[in-house]
């Protein structure tokens, strides 16, 4: 690059003295785009030679850009509409041949083309550009919309009906069939619009096409036609393919005819076949049609239709749900229909758990049992109830479990049908096959109802040999044989009882036996079973229950005065033995019962004497060995001791503990001095009086009397800091 071509610096570089401003800018460029744009002028042409000038180069123009880009069809377009506005028909029309030999597929140009020959009315040339558009393309419905519409438009219906004949004969789409019927409908052709929407559901059977035939035939007044179509539409399409709104339109239409009943019962039949999912706005519907039309009975039918869908979707979901099947067997039976009933029964009773164990089968049962209620009490068919026992007998699995229950209520069933002897049979089949204690108590009320004693003795017999540790069978059994008036049967069943081995809570028996004297006045019977229970049993609570009995005794005499030696007796018996055993807890207890006692029927002297023997309860501690207590060393607990003031072994300990803990609180006050702790510790030995120990610190002194009683006061003292 040459030295001279590079630009120059600018050396001044001051402003200039004239300044632009951004104002000025904008003003400018508005002005300049204001301003017109260039027009070509128009061309004049004067004469014949010019025109043929004009044209012969216009034409050459579009020749020279179609042999450039012959695909364009814009350029085609341009081309035929400019040969149109000069009048050259013939040219424009060659134009659009030349171009469909191009571009045939190409639907703009065919419209192009047809609306130029109807533009001039050559409709002879219209019809054969239609025919030829059709024939090429005839998927294309704009072709056929305009050609119809020709024909129509030249009142030649005939010709449009045979355009639409020509289309249908290819299956269009629906609004193809839908513009031929309206053709037929504004020409009132009803016979022929029939046709056409026959053909139409047979190529296009949608429900909602189906719909629309029954309300053309309801339109022009054939009702009965718009019936057929409604019932060959469910028929045709079947369950699967018929939607809620097919059946929706056909109660409505039979409600419009004031068909009420026969708009009932299809709402009923849809709601029955339908699923819930696809009947949403169908149970809506019915319920504002038996709210206008119906009663209570339509409406409650409403519902219990609903609910039966909403059942009949959860069993489908999952069939082993006893639950939903109590509740759809109660819905079902409010309605009262037996059929349906006892379908819905059979179905859930055909549903059996997998597994055999009870607890799966626990709401299973009650199904069966449900079951037999109800053909009992309401169907009154005693046949197919016993029938339904029986298969209920034979279907569970007595080997493994069994329901006493169902035992039970066929037994009682069989009594109201004074079948005595299929009772007993049923009974001691169950026993036989599966003893239970349930069954023997059920069997031997029944017979006990029956009055048949004899009965009742055998089967005791057999329950007690086959669970002879049960005390309640030997106390009903007992009960049995006083209700009769054999007390020596009773006395002998109340011993052989008490002499089993192993009992299930002998309490029971040994109070029902004492009970059972004392209410037949043999006291002194009684007292002697007092005196055997004692010696298996030295419980606080038998003592209590002596001295009880005692009081009461009408033995001892008529007024309490008499009767307060021998409880006394009882108690005092009872303290002795509860202390020489070393019951602590039992013996407390004694004696505040005692106290309570004396308070109600003693004087002030023996109650004071009661009183002197009532214990102090104080919290100690003691050492806890093992895993949990962390090692060798243990763990400490606290628990509730009793102090008894007649307990000789507890006051040399009590007295230590006392001692120590009064120099302990004088230590704290700074009362002692390390001379004088001998002194003071001899004058709480002899002035000090018994106090109740504190927390944590009896336990200690224990353990410090027993075994370093020769150590000094001091070490004493910290070791029982320590301890607390």
């Amino acid at each position: 690059m040459d030295r001279g071509q590079r630009s120059s610096k600018v050396k001044n570089k001051n402003a200039a003295q004239v300044q632009i401003t951004a104002e000025q800018l904008l003003r400018e460029a508005q002005e300049r785009s204001s301003e017109q744009p260039f027009v070509k002028e128009k061309q004049k042409i004067a004469d014949l030679d010019e025109l043929n000038d004009y044209k012969q180069k216009k034409r050459k123009g579009f020749e020279d850009a179609i042999r450039k880009n012959r695909n364009h069809v814009g350029t085609w377009l341009k081309y035929a509409a400019w040969e149109e506005s000069l009048g050259e028909i013939e040219r424009a029309r060659s134009v659009f041949e030349r171009s469909l030999d191009i571009e045939h597929r190409n639907q703009t140009l065919w419209i192009k083309y047809a609306e130029m020959e109807m533009k001039h009315k050559n409709v002879n040339m219209a019809r054969n550009i239609f025919d030829r558009a059709v024939a090429i393309l005839p998927r294309v419905d704009v072709f056929w919309y305009k050609y119809t519409y020709m024909e129509e438009v030249l009142d030649n219906v005939a010709g449009a009906r045979q355009v639409f004949e020509r289309w249908m004969s290819w299956e269009p789409a629906e609004d193809a069939w839908l513009a031929y019927i309206k053709l037929e409908k504004r020409y009132t052709e009803n016979a022929k619009a029939r046709g056409v929407f026959q053909r139409f559901v047979g190529c296009h059977p949608q429900p909602k096409n189906w719909l629309k035939w029954a309300k053309f035939e309801e339109s022009i007044g054939r009702t009965d036609h718009s019936r057929e179509i409604y019932e060959k539409c469910i028929e045709t399409l079947g369950e699967e393919f018929v939607d809620q709104n097919v059946y929706i339109s056909f109660a409505k239409f039979e409600t419009r005819l004031k068909e009420q009943d026969r708009a009932r019962a299809i709402y009923k039949y849809a709601l029955s076949k339908l699923p819930k999912s696809k009947a949403e706005n169908l149970h809506n519907v019915y319920s504002q049609f038996e709210k206008q039309f119906g009663g209570r009975e339509g409406i409650e039918d409403v519902i219990v239709t609903k609910r039966r869908v909403k059942y009949e979707e959860e069993v489908s979901q999952n069939s082993k749900d006893y639950d939903v099947w109590f509740d759809y067997t109660r819905l079902e039976e409010s309605t009262g229909d037996f059929d349906r009933i006892r379908d819905v029964y059979e179905r859930a009773i055909a549903e059996i758990p997998l597994i055999k164990e009870k607890r799966f089968w626990r709401r299973y049962i009650y199904l069966w049992l449900f079951y037999a209620v109800w053909e009992e009490r309401v169907a009154k068919d005693m046949e197919r109830t016993k029938a339904i026992f029986t298969q209920c007998l034979n279907l569970i699995p007595h080997k493994t479990f069994t329901f006493a229950k169902v035992w039970l209520l066929y037994a009682k069933f069989l009594i109201r049908r004074n079948d005595f002897a299929g009772f007993r049979k049923a009974l001691g089949t169950s026993i036989g096959m599966c003893p239970k204690d349930r069954l023997f108590r059920g069997y031997i009320e029944l017979e006990l109802k029956l009055q048949e004693v004899d009965r009742v003795r055998t089967l005791y017999e057999k329950y007690l040999s086959w669970n002879a540790g049960n005390s309640a069978a030997w106390v009903r059994y007992a009960h049995v044989e006083r209700s009769v008036g054999d007390m020596d049967r009773c006395r002998g069943i109340f011993e052989i009882a008490i002499g089993q081995e192993a009992l299930e809570m002998p309490e029971i028996l040994w109070k029902a036996y004492i009970d059972v004297e004392i209410e037949e006045e043999e006291y002194s019977r009684a007292r002697d079973l007092y005196e055997r229970l004692l010696k298996r049993s030295e419980h606080v609570k038998v003592w209590i229950a002596y001295a009880r009995f005692e009081y009461g005794n009408a033995d001892n005499g008529e007024g309490a005065s008499s009767r307060l030696p021998a409880v006394r007796a009882i108690f005092s018996r009872g303290y002795d033995t509860l202390r020489r055993k070393g019951e602590k807890h039992d013996r407390a207890f004694l004696v505040e019962t005692w106290r309570e006692f004396e308070k109600s029927f003693g004087d002030k002297d023996s109650l004071a004497a009661v009183e002197a023997k009532i214990p102090r309860m104080v919290k100690k501690r003691r050492r806890v060995e093992g895993e949990e207590s962390g090692g060798v060393g243990g763990m400490w607990e606290e628990y509730n001791d009793y102090l008894f003031p007649d307990d000789e072994t507890e006051r040399p300990n009590l007295k230590l503990f006392e001692m120590a803990h009064a120099w302990k609180e004088k230590m704290k006050l700074g009362l002692l001095d390390s001379d004088d702790e001998d002194e003071d510790s001899d004058d709480e030995d002899e002035g000090a009086n018994v106090k109740a120990p504190v927390e944590g610190d009896a336990e200690a002194l224990d353990d410090g009397a027993n075994s370093k009683r020769k150590r000094t006061d001091s070490e004493a003292a910290s070791d029982a800091e320590e301890d607390s």
